[in-house]
């Protein structure tokens, strides 16, 4: 099985979906599945479409909030994150609850990350030439607005669970091809 899946991210939220009759849980359902999509495509187009017109994220952490707001930054923070090669990611779903406003998921996220992005943030990677992967447990709102816009991503996220050096092997293709395209 590969080390990541981004598949994986969404099928519970495409699972819950078959099995919702509620028509305002379906959209609310659908946007998150559709920014994950385009998240993990990437295609910042179609993820920029899935918001609303002045997102405001929120990523708690020990220093406090550090998320973009409004649209311009939060463009931004998708073009830096893939630019730094981190988003090739599996969000592996343990827990989903749905209202008819909010998507709530808590699970185990997992990312590959090059050493030297890993050491820039500080996570311990033993060699900065290596790729990792890099799991942290995390929590996520995703409030959506009334149009079916999702209006920001309310993040909570405890830190590093574990760092795991791999070899070449272990790579998907697709982060072989962004990292190291032939």
């Amino acid at each position: 099985m590969a080390v990541i899946d981004p598949t994986r991210t969404w099928a519970p939220l495409e699972k819950r979906l078959a099995d919702t009759t509620s028509e305002r849980q379906r959209v609310v359902l659908n946007a998150v599945i559709e920014h994950m999509k385009a998240e993990a495509a990437p295609d910042l187009q179609r993820l920029m479409a899935t918001l609303c017109p002045s997102p405001d994220y929120h990523f708690w952490g020990p220093d406090g909030d550090s998320g973009p707001k409004t649209t311009e930054g939060v463009r931004t923070y998708y073009t830096d994150f893939v630019a730094t090669r981190t988003n090739v990611l599996e969000y592996e779903v343990q827990r989903l609850v749905v209202d008819d406003h909010c998507v709530v998921t808590e699970g185990l996220l997992k990312q590959i990350y090059p050493g030297v992005e890993a050491a820039r943030l500080g996570i311990p990677v033993d060699d900065v030439d290596a790729d990792h992967l890099i799991v942290f447990r995390q929590l996520l709102l995703w409030p959506v607005d009334e149009n079916g816009l999702i209006e920001g991503e309310d993040s909570y996220n405890p830190g590093v669970v574990s760092v795991t050096k791999l070899s070449r092997e272990d790579l998907p293709q697709k982060y072989v091809e962004l990292v190291y395209p032939a």
